[in-house]
């Protein structure tokens, strides 16, 4: 009876050598090289995905620290898997997760050409486009507290001399992702508010006044100025910037998107157009997924 469990206990061993090892053999690492990327706070993720057959199978979770480093390169993945995936998909996720699935935030993907599958914004899987050929304008007013007061305390995203009519030529954002204006006052950036449409308002007026306001992205910086700040402002010699957020957002700062950027000329003009230089070369983040 000893010699039958000295043997059965022997088989199991055996039996226990040869399934860790062929669990392994099961196993295979891939790589990801991304720059560009920021630190997303303490309450979202970066998350990897494979696409095998049309559907997204997570490949791990990273971070990113406030020098752009990721916390791993490496993921081990299902051999299987890896070896039939078509593409690779980068998302923002919240954390902890309660969902299994991606998020809508899908900032990088590639397709596999052989074993390495290029990360761009721009793919159909991502955002779409890269904002290279994207064009913005603004003026300075505060159309609510009537004309002729503080006019260099506000920004429009509008053209005066188009009806008025929108200033921005942007591409239409996906799921998951919303514009958002900023004026950057001695330094701090204060938001203007988010939007998704060029010709209608966008979703907040924290610092306005009471009178009503046109119907563009824009923002009059009069009452409830942030810490440190002092509203009515000029805001002249300033920086004026759209960025790309997602939606929701991980932070109260700009997002690292930041594909239009303006400097208000000193002693700028109120009411006057003024052309925004594209950023998003500068900003769009790239990488590589290697198998």
């Amino acid at each position: 009876m000893k010699n039958l469990m000295r043997i059965g206990t022997f088989v199991l061993f055996c039996f226990s050598i040869l399934f860790v090892y062929s669990c392994k053999d099961d196993e295979a690492t891939f790589n990801l090289n991304i720059s560009g990327l920021e630190d997303l706070g303490a309450n979202y993720k970066y998350e990897g995905w494979l696409i095998v057959d049309g559907s997204a199978i997570t490949s791990g979770v990273f971070t990113v620290d406030a020098n752009g480093q990721m916390s791993t390169n490496a993921f081990v993945v299902n051999e299987k898997d890896l070896n039939g995936a078509s593409a690779f998909v980068l998302t923002i996720e919240p954390f902890p997760d309660s969902d299994p699935g991606a998020s809508a935030v899908h900032i990088l993907a590639g397709d596999f050409n052989g074993e390495t599958a290029s990360l761009t914004v721009d793919h159909g899987s991502a955002l779409g486009n890269n904002f290279t050929t994207s064009t913005g304008g603004y003026i300075l007013a505060t159309p609510t507290d009537g004309m002729n007061n503080n006019e260099n305390s506000g920004v429009w995203f509008l053209d005066p001399g188009a009806g008025p009519g929108a200033a921005l030529n942007l591409p239409t954002l996906p799921t998951g992702w919303e514009y958002e204006g900023w004026a950057v006052i001695n330094g701090t950036p204060v938001t203007t508010g988010k939007f998704t449409s060029l010709t209608g308002a966008d979703n907040a007026a924290p610092y306005s006044g009471t009178m009503a306001a046109p119907p563009f992205p824009g923002e009059d910086f009069l009452m409830n100025a942030p810490s440190g700040l002092t509203f009515p402002t000029d805001l002249s010699g300033g920086t004026i910037v759209i960025s790309v957020e997602p939606s929701p957002d991980n932070s109260e700062a700009p997002f690292l998107l930041k594909p239009l950027v303006g400097q208000v000329p000193m002693g700028a003009a109120d009411h006057t157009l003024y052309q925004m230089g594209n950023n998003a070369a500068a900003t769009n983040p790239t990488g590589t997924a290697t198998r």
